[in-house]
């Protein structure tokens, strides 16, 4: 269904996703790192456990929010990749108070 384009020559970043390392390309952003390394779900709902991942790719829908170094529900595709950078996919709702400032 997502396929990469073919090189670009961008530099290499190593991030984890859910523990395991991938190494996303430099301007990617967390969303189309997580497409490329097979993931279509960011997150799971927290009344029925639907997975839920990038759709409008603009920051509009919210369906592509997941945990990035702890910080939950942040828009994957408003965030670009960073070296060394945690991100987790989210099962159900986070704790109150614990979302992004």
């Amino acid at each position: 269904m997502f396929a990469r384009l073919p090189e670009t020559g961008a530099e290499a970043v190593v991030v984890a996703i859910d523990g395991a390392d991938f190494e996303a390309r430099a301007g990617d952003s967390v969303a189309a790192a997580l497409l490329a390394s097979g993931r279509l779900a960011s997150r799971a709902t927290p009344v029925s456990g639907a997975p839920r991942g990038p759709f409008c790719l603009m920051g509009v829908c919210f369906d592509c929010l997941i945990t990035i170094d702890g910080v939950p529900n942040q828009r994957a595709c408003m965030v670009e990749v960073a070296p060394g950078m945690r991100i987790d996919t989210q099962q159900g709702a986070p704790p109150l108070g614990t979302g992004a400032a």
